[in-house]
Formats: C-alpha cells, sequence, structure tokens
C-alpha cells in the first residue's frame, strides 16, 4: 500500500507560480512512476505531468515549458513547480502513483485545488 498527500495548492493570479507537493509513504519501493493530474469542473481528469523511478519526464503540451516535475528520493517526495500560471490551470491537482507492472496499481492522493484568476 501506498498513501500520498498532496499540499500547496492555493490561488494566484495569471503569471504567478505554485509549488505543490506530493508526500509518499508505504511501498515506496513499489511504486515504478509517480504522475501529476488534473480535473477542471466539468471536464475529465488528465494527465499533466509524470515522472519514471529513473527520473524520465512527460507533460502534456499545455503545460510544457511552464511546469516541471521532480522527485526527491530522500524525503519520498515529488514536486510539481508550476509557473506562468494561466487561467486555464484551474483545476483539482491530484497525485498518482502507479505500482509496477503485471500489478500496476494505482494510488491517488485526496487531490488540492488550484486557481489561477485573471
Amino acid at each position: 500500500q501506498v498513501q500520498l498527500v498532496e499540499s500547496g495548492g492555493g490561488s494566484v493570479q495569471s503569471g504567478g507560480s505554485l509549488r505543490l507537493s506530493c508526500a509518499a509513504s508505504g511501498s515506496i519501493s513499489s511504486i515504478a512512476v509517480f504522475g501529476w493530474y488534473r480535473q477542471a469542473p466539468g471536464k475529465q481528469r488528465e494527465l499533466v505531468a509524470r515522472i519514471t523511478s529513473v527520473g524520465g519526464t512527460n507533460y502534456a503540451d499545455s503545460v510544457k515549458d511552464r511546469f516541471a516535475v521532480v522527485r526527491d528520493n530522500a524525503q519520498d517526495t515529488v514536486f510539481l513547480q508550476m509557473n506562468n500560471l494561466k487561467p486555464e490551470d484551474t483545476a483539482v491537482y491530484y497525485c498518482n502513483a502507479r505500482s509496477w507492472r503485471p500489478d500496476s496499481i494505482a494510488y491517488w492522493g485526496q487531490g488540492t485545488q488550484v486557481t489561477v484568476s485573471s
């Protein structure tokens, strides 16, 4: 089992920055990939960024060059640095962890609200 706790959400004006944190506990060694997802009102949850156990990263096109995902293995924490925020980034952001195959179990945090005003 893996537990994920997000923090760092809040309200910011367009062009501002926020850093989200995801503290992981439990069977961390079972995790292959950590990811950040978001869900805006009336929309489906979408992948924002993810980072593998060896540091490989992927980003949604909408956040490339603005967001950065970083993993601190010593603290078992994953960060999402969000710069140049836009109103369309407003959403609840969720931390996700997925275990190695073949189980590929998905774990989710409780979510943290990010609101960007114009």
